[in-house]
């Protein structure tokens, strides 16, 4: 996994290094709200959503007349899911029963963009774009998951749309899928979740 960090993080400094003369670069906060789950390899309990928080900074480089460009940023992001280990026997004798588990990330996405910037001048005022790509995440914290192992870091792909209005402000909405394993039960060794999060996030760039 380490090597597949490196080697996207290569590539992304090599691509991001041969364009910067003519990139357009901008920065601004970023904030939101998720609605997270955890996709577990087997239906052995009942898993419910949980809704999170996402804040932090994004960076834009868009390449002049062409709409496409790149977006990384830096956030922190809430996501987790109630698991009910109550309903096995395995846990609820060891007291366990609906588990509010929070995980508590470090992300860092790296997507590429295309946004309609040749509308006959209406996009200065609106703009539509999409956006997809991996998420690096790592964990910082975690609440109520005594009865599981956590992975220290993952990967997810993310996949979005979203508007920019008035050149200033972008609201957006997207889906992560987790592509390894957030977490793992500490009594079944082979019982392991994944991230599933829809995301909804308001930006403003400050230039």
């Amino acid at each position: 996994m380490k090597r597949i960090y490196t080697l996207i993080l290569v590539i992304a400094a090599m691509l991001a290094g041969s364009a910067v003369a003519s990139a357009q670069f901008r920065l601004g906060g970023i904030a939101g709200a998720n609605i997270s789950t955890l996709n577990f390899k087997q239906d052995l309990v009942t898993v419910s959503q949980t809704v999170g928080a996402t804040a932090g900074v994004q960076g834009e480089m868009m390449f002049p007349g062409i709409g496409f460009g790149i977006d990384i940023g830096l956030m922190y992001n809430q996501l987790g899911a109630k698991v009910n280990l109550g309903e096995k026997k395995i846990w609820n004798s060891l007291g366990y029963g609906e588990e509010n588990v929070m995980l508590h990330y470090v992300q860092i996405p790296l997507h590429l963009r295309f946004k309609w910037t040749r509308m006959q001048g209406l996009e200065e005022k609106i703009a539509p774009f999409v956006y997809g790509g991996p998420d690096f995440t790592f964990l910082v914290s975690h609440t109520n998951a005594s009865a599981f192992k956590c992975a220290g870091s993952e990967l997810g792909v993310t996949a979005g749309f979203g508007f920019e209005i008035l050149q200033k402000w972008q609201v957006s909405a997207s889906y992560t899928w987790g592509m390894t394993y957030a977490l793992k039960t500490k009594l079944l060794d082979d019982y392991s979740a994944r991230n599933r999060c829809w995301m909804f996030r308001v930006a403003y760039f400050f230039k």
